[in-house]
């Protein structure tokens, strides 16, 4: 009898025993998962649970936050590698047609005065050495051209023979004013202590010599005074254009001697030009 009683007794709460039949059911609780994110550690839902948790959120994590836009429209990196490596130039000739045409045709306007912050985003030497160039090719071409005609008008049974010296004296002029002149005027005002940019200078005053590219074609025609009317008002032209973009540097003021400065000096240009190729 005492066998069979024990027998009868539950083993569901025995250490080791395994029930086959589990009849007693648990309503589920609800229970809500915070939603996992890289951007917010830890969950917001364990940080409210208490006053520790949210403690140590405020002081032992910090939102990852995605990059602001002021990182992504930080400019190009800078390439300079020094003044003797030629990849440090290469960003300054890095630029469309269409850019140059634009600065081309605004070279022609000498009051505008506003060249430089057109070029403020992206100053170039492609024009510097594209038209001092052109300009040097054209001098010592059409000026031997310019001789001949009026050689032959003069005396049309007079030898003529090329003058190679007009191509020396056309590379020595063109480039060493194109590289010399902008370097003296920003030597200048860094000793006024101005602001001034060395590769902006080279780039306006590289496209102020265009002007002379078509001039140097007109000027075959042999008639002196049309002549020296296309030489002066082609060098007004481009030393007005000079002037009025140096003056956003200068500012005017006690300093006007500068603008003097360089608008005599691309005047000057433009009488040697026409004394020493168009004779």
């Amino acid at each position: 009898m005492e066998d069979d009683s024990f027998t009868n007794l539950p083993t569901s709460h025995l250490l080791g025993s395994v029930p086959a039949v589990v009849t007693e059911e648990k309503s589920p609780k609800n229970y809500e998962v915070p939603e996992a994110s890289m951007q917010t550690f830890p969950p917001a839902s364990n940080a409210r649970g208490s006053g520790v948790g949210s403690s140590s959120s405020n002081r032992g994590y910090q939102t990852m936050e995605a990059p602001t836009d002021g990182v992504e429209q930080q400019g190009p990196p800078n390439t300079w590698k020094g003044v003797f490596s030629v990849s440090s130039y290469v960003q300054y000739f890095n630029v469309d047609t269409d850019v140059v045409v634009n600065r081309l045709m605004s070279s022609f306007y000498p009051i505008g005065g506003n060249f430089f912050s057109m070029i403020d985003a992206n100053p170039d030497l492609y024009g510097l050495v594209w038209i001092a160039t052109t300009l040097v090719f054209l001098l010592s071409a059409v000026g031997n051209c310019a001789t001949y005609l009026m050689l032959k008008h003069a005396d049309s049974s007079a030898s003529w023979s090329f003058d190679v010296g007009y191509v020396n004296a056309a590379a020595v002029s063109i480039y060493g004013y194109a590289i010399i002149v902008p370097l003296g005027f920003y030597f200048l005002l860094r000793y006024l202590e101005l602001s001034a940019s060395l590769i902006r200078f080279w780039c306006m005053w590289g496209y102020s010599l265009f002007i002379f590219v078509p001039c140097s074609v007109l000027l075959v025609i042999p008639v002196e005074f049309l002549r020296w009317l296309i030489i002066l008002g082609a060098g007004v032209d481009s030393a007005c254009f000079v002037t009025a973009n140096l003056k956003t540097f200068v500012g005017g003021g006690d300093l006007n001697i500068v603008l003097v400065a360089s608008f005599l000096l691309q005047l000057a240009l433009a009488i040697f030009i026409k004394a020493w190729f168009f004779p």
